[in-house]
C-alpha cells in the first residue's frame, strides 16, 4: 500500500511547542527535509524555531538545525542576507546538507553570498574602511572552499576568489603547490585586464615577481616578465633583474646574456621613454671586461637605436606600396579641393609610412604645388610619417622646410608649422634629442601657424616625458590666447604629462578653459586633461565627475575620453555602463559620438565583445551615434578580420548621412589591414568599394575623403604593418591609444589624422645574435602560403581592342556571286583558257556539278576561323601546406601561430616567437594576439663556424628638395602667372599653292 503524500506541514510544526526536547529535535529533522515544499506555510512559525536556536538548554546539534531551517526558510523567501547569517551559525549542520540531494541550489546561492560578503569585509579592511572583525563561521566556508578548489585542481577558481578578497597568501600557496608558472600569468592577466585599483593591482605584481624562477630560453614566462617590468615601470626592479641576468658575464655567449638583450628590445617597445632613460642610465659600469661589454649593449639596446634601425631597414627593404593604387586616386580626386588634397596627402603617408620612400612625392610635382595654407602643413606633416623613425637623419630630411633662425630663405609659415610636426612624428616618443630644438622654435616663432606645428611636434616626440621646462613653454603660448596656437598647446601639454596624473596641471588646464572663448582650444585642453589621467584609474573619478556634469559639451567631451584613457584596456564594467548611459542620453551629438567610440579604448583586449555591445547604436536614429560605432568596431577589432564586426560595417556604408559612411570605410580599413582573400572573404569587395568611391564624382566628398584615407591604412606601411592598441608583451600600447585618440579628432583638424601613424606596428620576425647583426636564415611558416600572402598588384586598365565584326551575306547574294561564276567558267572553259576561282570544286567533281542552290550562306571572315579541338587544361598544382621564410620577412599577427624554428636549424630563439596557446585558438576570428614576433635574439648552436650576414638597406632615399618661387610653385613646374619670354618664330617660308592638287 503506498504511503499517502503529505500535505502539510502543521502536524510537524505543532511538536516545537512541545516542552520534551527530543520531539523538538524530531520536529526540527523533519521540517528541515519539508522546507522545499511548505516554506510558505513553515515561515509563519519563524518565532518558535528562532526561540529554539537560541534555547540553550538543547544540545549543540539542535541548535545548528534550528538555524540551518531558518535559513533555507529565509532562502525562500529571497532573504538572501539572513540566509547567510543563519547558515554561519548552523556551521556544521550546513557543510553536512550540502550533500543532500536537491539542496545544490541552495548551497550554491549562500556559498556565493559568503564569498561576496567575505570579499567586502576584505576590502574594507584593506582600505582601512572599516576594523570590524570577520565572523568565524564566515571564515570557516571561505577556507573551507579554498580547500576544495585545491584538492579538486580547480586553481584557476580558487586565485579568483583569492584576488577579490585580497589574499595574496593563497596565490603563494598554490604555487609552492604547483610550481606552475602559467597560473601566475594568468594573476597578471587577470589584475591588469579588470577593474582592480591602481594600488592594489601594483601590490599583487609585486608579490608575484618573487615568485617566477629565473627565466631561461623557450620560458614560457618571459612574456609575463616583460609584461610586469613594463606595468610596473620601476627603474630599481628593473635595473636588478638585469643585473641577475648580466652578473658573472664571460667572454663565451650565455644564454642569460641573449635573455638580457630580449629583455632590453622588449622594454624599449613597451616602455615609457622616462621609464627607458632611467633603466639605461642606473646599469652599472661592470665589473670584468665581459660584463663592461654587456653593458654597453644594453644601453645601446636601450637608447631606442637598434629598435629604429633594424625596424627601418625591415620596412624599406620589403616595400610592397601599389603606386597604382595612389596614381588612380590621383586621377579621380580633384588636387585643386582642399579636402581631396588632404585625403591624398594622407593616403600616400599612411602607404608609405616608415619606408622612406618619396617616389610619388618626386613624381607628382605638380600636385604638390597646389597645396596652399593648411594642405601644404599637411603635406609637409607628412613627410614626417614617411620617415617616421628615422631620428638619426630627420633634420637633415626636413632641413628645407623648417624654420631658419635668421629669416633667411623662408619656406613660409604652414610649410615649417608642418615642418616642425613632421619632425615631432619622427621622433614619436623617443623625442628627448629635439625637445630642446622644438623648444626653441616654438618660443621664437612670431606666426601662430609656426607655434601650431612646434607645439604638435613637441607634445608627440615629449610624449610621457614629464618634461617641465616644455610644459612651462606650452603653458606660455597657451596663454597668449590664439585658437590655433593654443588648441595644439592644449594637446601637447596632455601629451607631456601623459599618465602622470598631475593634478596642479590639470587644475590650470580645466581654470584657463572655463576662461577662453575659444572653442578650439577648450578642446584642445579637454582633451589634453584626458591623456594626463591615461590608465589612473580610480584617480580620475572625482574630475571625470566634474566634467561630465559641466555645462560646457566640450569640457563633457573631455570627460568621456578622461574616463575611457584612465580605464583604457580594463574592460572596467562601471565605465562601460556609464558610457552606455551618455551614449543615449547626453544633448550634444558630439558627447554621444565620443561615448560609443571610446568604448574601444575599454575593450580593446575583449573585441569580440564590442559588435555584440554596439549592435543597437549601430541602428540608432541618430547619425552622429552611428559614427561612433563605426569607429569603435575599428578601434577595437583592429588587424583581426573579425566578421561580426565586417557584418555590422556593410550595411553602413550605404547609410545616407555621409559622414557616417565615411566612418565606415575608415573602420573596414582597419579591420581588414593584413587580411588575405583567403583569410577573410570581405577583402576583396572592400577593396573595389574604396576604388568606386574614389572615382565617383557624384558621391560625397566627406565619404571620398574616408575612401581614400581607408586606402591608405589598409596597405599602410608599405603593407607591413598593422595596427593594435596592444604590445607584444600583452600590456597598453601607449603609442597607439594616444595616436588613435587624436586620430579621431580629425573631426574637428584635418592634420591630427596623421598621428595615426603611431599605431602602426611592423609585423617581422628579426633575428639577431649577440653582436646585434642579422644573420641569413630560414624559419617555417606551417600554413598555406596564399593565407598571409601580400596582396596581388592592381593590374593596369587593359586597352579595349576593337574587333571586327563578321559581315552577314544574303543568301540571295550568295547565289547571284555563284551564278556570276559560274558563267565565268562557261566562257573560260569556251575559249579553252584556265581561269582561278576562289572555290575549287571537290575531286572528282567538276565545276558545272555545283549546283547554284547548293551555295550556303556564309559570313565574311569565318574564313580560318573554326577553332581548334579544345586543349585539355592542366591540372591545377596543389598549394603546399607550408612555406620557407627568411630573416627580416613580414609575418602577419595571425600568422605567428603557425611559426617554427626547425629544431635541426643552427639559430634558435631565446624566447617564444609567440604567446596563442594552440594553432585552432590562434585561426579564431577576434582574438587578440597579445605578444609574439618582433626582434629575436638568437642562440647559436655552431659558433665556430662562419655566419652569412644580411647587409642593411643603407641608401636612405631622400624627399625632394622643392625648391619654390616666389608664387609657391616649384622650379620645373610651369608657373602660369609669370611671364616668360616667348619662343622664336620659325623662318618665313612660301607655301607652294600652285603645286596642290
Amino acid at each position: 500500500m503506498t504511503p499517502r503524500p503529505q500535505t502539510s506541514a502543521a502536524g510537524v510544526l505543532a511538536l516545537l511547542s512541545e516542552s520534551d526536547p527530543v520531539l523538538q529535535q524530531h520536529a526540527l529533522k523533519t521540517l528541515n527535509g519539508l522546507v522545499p515544499q511548505f516554506w510558505p506555510e513553515i515561515s509563519e512559525s519563524i518565532p518558535p524555531i528562532e526561540e529554539l536556536y537560541e534555547n540553550a538548554s538543547l544540545p549543540k546539534d539542535a541548535q545548528e538545525l534550528a538555524a540551518l531551517v531558518l535559513s533555507k526558510v529565509f532562502y525562500y523567501l529571497g532573504q538572501y542576507d539572513e540566509a547567510l547569517s543563519f547558515a554561519l551559525r548552523a556551521q556544521r549542520a550546513f557543510f553536512e546538507d550540502g550533500s543532500r540531494p536537491g539542496a545544490e541550489e541552495y548551497v550554491e546561492t549562500v556559498v556565493s553570498k559568503a564569498i561576496d560578503r567575505y570579499i567586502q569585509f576584505r576590502t574594507n579592511e584593506e582600505s582601512g574602511v572599516s576594523t570590524e572583525t570577520i565572523d568565524s563561521g564566515l571564515q570557516d566556508i571561505i577556507e573551507g572552499i579554498f580547500e576544495r578548489c585545491i584538492q579538486d585542481g580547480e586553481f584557476k577558481q580558487a586565485i579568483g576568489i583569492a584576488l577579490e578578497s585580497a589574499r595574496l597568501d593563497v596565490i603563494t600557496r598554490i604555487y609552492e603547490l604547483t610550481k606552475d608558472t602559467q597560473l601566475l600569468s594568468y594573476v597578471i592577466d587577470s589584475v591588469l585586464d579588470s577593474g582592480f585599483k591602481l594600488a592594489y593591482r601594483n601590490k599583487v605584481l609585486r608579490h608575484i615577481i618573487p615568485l617566477f624562477p629565473p627565466p631561461t630560453a623557450q620560458s614560457s614566462h618571459i612574456y609575463s616578465l616583460t609584461r610586469l617590468h613594463i606595468t610596473l615601470a620601476s627603474p630599481p626592479l628593473t635595473i636588478s633583474f638585469l643585473n641577475s641576468l648580466t652578473e658573472g658575464a664571460s667572454e663565451l655567449v650565455t644564454e642569460q646574456q641573449l635573455l638580457a638583450y630580449q629583455l632590453a628590445f622588449d622594454l624599449v617597445e613597451g616602455g615609457t621613454q622616462d621609464f627607458i632613460e632611467a633603466v639605461r642610465s642606473g646599469l652599472p659600469e661592470g665589473k670584468t671586461l665581459p660584463e663592461k661589454h654587456v653593458y654597453v649593449k644594453l644601453r645601446k639596446i636601450l637608447s631606442g637605436e637598434e629598435t629604429i634601425r633594424l625596424y627601418l631597414d625591415f620596412l624599406m627593404r620589403n616595400d610592397r606600396t601599389d603606386l597604382l593604387i595612389l596614381k588612380n586616386s590621383k586621377e579621380a580626386l580633384d588636387g585643386r579641393s582642399s579636402i581631396y588634397h588632404n585625403a591624398l596627402t594622407f593616403q600616400n603617408a599612411f602607404m608609405h609610412c616608415g619606408t622612406t620612400s618619396d617616389i610619388f612625392l618626386r613624381n607628382n610635382l605638380d600636385w604638390l604645388a597646389r597645396a596652399s595654407n593648411w594642405s601644404k602643413f599637411s603635406v609637409t606633416a607628412a613627410l614626417g610619417v614617411i620617415h617616421k623613425g628615422n631620428t638619426h637623419d630627420a633634420l637633415r630630411l626636413l632641413g628645407p622646410y623648417l624654420p631658419n633662425p635668421s629669416g633667411e630663405n623662408s619656406s613660409g609659415p604652414y610649410s615649417e608649422g608642418g615642418a616642425l610636426y613632421a619632425l615631432g612624428l619622427i621622433n614619436a616618443g623617443r623625442g628627448k634629442d629635439v625637445l630642446g630644438y622644438l623648444r626653441d622654435r616654438l618660443t621664437e616663432a612670431q606666426s601662430e601657424i609656426v607655434q601650431h606645428g612646434a607645439a604638435l611636434g613637441l607634445g608627440v616626440a615629449g610624449m610621457a616625458g614629464g618634461n617641465q621646462d616644455a610644459y612651462e613653454d606650452l603653458k606660455t603660448t597657451l596663454f597668449q590666447d590664439s585658437a590655433v596656437a593654443g588648441e595644439a598647446s592644449g594637446y601637447a601639454m596632455g601629451l607631456i604629462m601623459l599618465g602622470s596624473g598631475n593634478e596642479r596641471a590639470v587644475e590650470e588646464m580645466l581654470v584657463y578653459a572655463r576662461e577662453t572663448q575659444h572653442e578650439k582650444i577648450i578642446r584642445g585642453l579637454a582633451i589634453g586633461v584626458a591623456f594626463i589621467y591615461y590608465g589612473r584609474q580610480e584617480e580620475s573619478d572625482n574630475i571625470v565627475e566634474k566634467l561630465l556634469a559641466d555645462k560646457d559639451p566640450i569640457l563633457r567631451y573631455g570627460g568621456v575620453y578622461t574616463l575611457a584613457l584612465a580605464y583604457c584596456g580594463t574592460a572596467d564594467n562601471g565605465a562601460v555602463k556609464k558610457l552606455l548611459h551618455i551614449a543615449v542620453s547626453d544633448t550634444s551629438d558630439d558627447v554621444r559620438r565620443a561615448a560609443v567610440t571610446c568604448l574601444a579604448f575599454l575593450l580593446f583586449k575583449t573585441p569580440s565583445q564590442v559588435p555584440r555591445l554596439v549592435q543597437l547604436l549601430s541602428e540608432s536614429y541618430n547619425p552622429h551615434v552611428r559614427c561612433g560605432a563605426t569607429l569603435a568596431l575599428g578601434l577595437s577589432c583592429a588587424g583581426t578580420g573579425m566578421q561580426d564586426a565586417i557584418d555590422l560595417l556593410e550595411p553602413m556604408t550605404k547609410d545616407p548621412v555621409d559622414f557616417v559612411r565615411q566612418g565606415a570605410f575608415v573602420s573596414l580599413a582597419m579591420i581588414l589591414i593584413q587580411q588575405t582573400e583567403a583569410s577573410s572573404p570581405s577583402v576583396a569587395s572592400t577593396r573595389s568599394l574604396f576604388t568606386k568611391v574614389i572615382a565617383d564624382k557624384h558621391e560625397d566628398p566627406m565619404a571620398r575623403f574616408g575612401a581614400a584615407v581607408a586606402q591608405g591604412l589598409i596597405d599602410a606601411g608599405g603593407r607591413n604593418v598593422t595596427i593594435t592598441l596592444q604590445s607584444r608583451a600583452g600590456t597598453k600600447n601607449m603609442n597607439a591609444v594616444v595616436g588613435m585618440t587624436l586620430f579621431c579628432q580629425f573631426w574637428y583638424w584635418y592634420p591630427l589624422a596623421h598621428c595615426a601613424s603611431l599605431a602602426f606596428e611592423p609585423t617581422a620576425i628579426i633575428g639577431l645574435c649577440e653582436n646585434l647583426e642579422t644573420p641569413a636564415f630560414e624559419f617555417v611558416s606551417n600554413a598555406r602560403p596564399s593565407l598571409f600572402a601580400y596582396p596581388a598588384p592592381t593590374k593596369p586598365p587593359t586597352k579595349e581592342t576593337v574587333e571586327k565584326v563578321a559581315t552577314a551575306v544574303l543568301s540571295t547574294t550568295a547565289k547571284a556571286k555563284a551564278r556570276e561564276k559560274e558563267k565565268e567558267r562557261a566562257k573560260a572553259a569556251e575559249e579553252g583558257e584556265s581561269m582561278d576561282t576562289d572555290e575549287k570544286p571537290p575531286a572528282g567533281e567538276t565545276s558545272k556539278d555545283v549546283k547554284v542552290e547548293d551555295v550556303p550562306m556564309k559570313v565574311e571572315g569565318e574564313e580560318g576561323s573554326a577553332k581548334p579541338a579544345e586543349e585539355t587544361k592542366p591540372a591545377k598544382r596543389k598549394e603546399p601546406s607550408f612555406e620557407k621564410l627568411s630573416n627580416l620577412s613580414r609575418v602577419t599577427t595571425a600568422q605567428l601561430a603557425h611559426i617554427s624554428f626547425p629544431s635541426e636549424g643552427r639559430f634558435q630563439p631565446v624566447r617564444t616567437v609567440s604567446v596563442t596557446p594552440s594553432k585552432s585558438s590562434a585561426s579564431k576570428k577576434g582574438q587578440m594576439y597579445s605578444g609574439g614576433g618582433g626582434i629575436l635574439m638568437l642562440m647559436d648552436k655552431t659558433p665556430d663556424d662562419p655566419i652569412e650576414w644580411i647587409e642593411s638597406e643603407n641608401s636612405i632615399k631622400f624627399i625632394p628638395v622643392i625648391q619654390t618661387n616666389s608664387n609657391g610653385v616649384p622650379i620645373g613646374v610651369h608657373d602660369l602667372s609669370v611671364d616668360t619670354a616667348e619662343a622664336d618664330p620659325p623662318p618665313p617660308f612660301e607655301y607652294p599653292f600652285d603645286n596642290d592638287t
